[in-house]
């Protein structure tokens, strides 16, 4: 399969000349991740952005107790950039460890900024891209404070089934800021 075509199909649907996708996609280097190995680690600063072509990956931080509560998940043709860290270039306070092997394509800080100020559509996709995760954000919070933990679970399952397939029952119920044991009770109430 080439991977690169999914690459392309994405950023040649924002309006760009053939010449200028081919400069922005020969911006991107192919890596790959097995199984367990980070992406980025906590005390870093990013210094890429990457496109998820095939795996899975969890994103989590380290409590003040010690323990991992997972921030979010990545699947197939997902944008994965630790904005905080990338645009501001301080060090990150979040894991990003792939759950099975990936294959990613990713872009590092300054071909991003040359590519940035270049192209005009590549700035529109870009700022789609953080606006929606913006929202995204926003949303998760507000539902952490005002949605019951059976609906947060409700709402996962309606919109990333891909999750139940992919993460752990203990990264699902740490995502949904719940234990391990209020997910089983969920989870049997939702069956009844």
């Amino acid at each position: 399969m080439d991977d690169k075509r999914i690459l392309k199909n994405e950023l040649g649907a924002i309006g760009l000349t053939t010449d200028e996708l081919e400069k922005l996609l020969n911006g991107y280097r192919k890596i790959e991740l097995k199984k367990g190995e980070f992406l980025i680690k906590g005390g870093t600063v990013v210094k890429n952005y990457y496109f998820l072509i095939s795996g899975f990956i969890r994103s989590f931080v380290i409590d003040f107790e010690g323990n991992e509560v997972t921030t979010n998940f990545y699947d197939k043709n997902d944008l994965i950039l630790e904005e905080n860290s990338f645009f501001m270039q301080t060090p990150t306070k979040e894991y990003l460890q792939a759950t099975e092997n990936c294959v990613l394509w990713q872009k590092d800080i300054e071909t991003f900024n040359e590519h940035y100020n270049l192209y005009e559509a590549y700035r529109d996709w870009g700022r789609s891209h953080l606006v929606r995760n913006f929202f995204i954000l926003k949303e998760r919070s507000l539902s952490m404070i005002t949605d019951k933990a059976s609906d947060r679970y409700l709402e996962l399952i309606s919109n990333r089934p891909e999750i139940f397939q992919k993460a752990s029952l203990k990264h699902i119920a740490s995502f949904l800021g719940i234990t391990d044991s209020s997910l089983s009770r969920i989870r049997k109430e939702v069956l009844k």
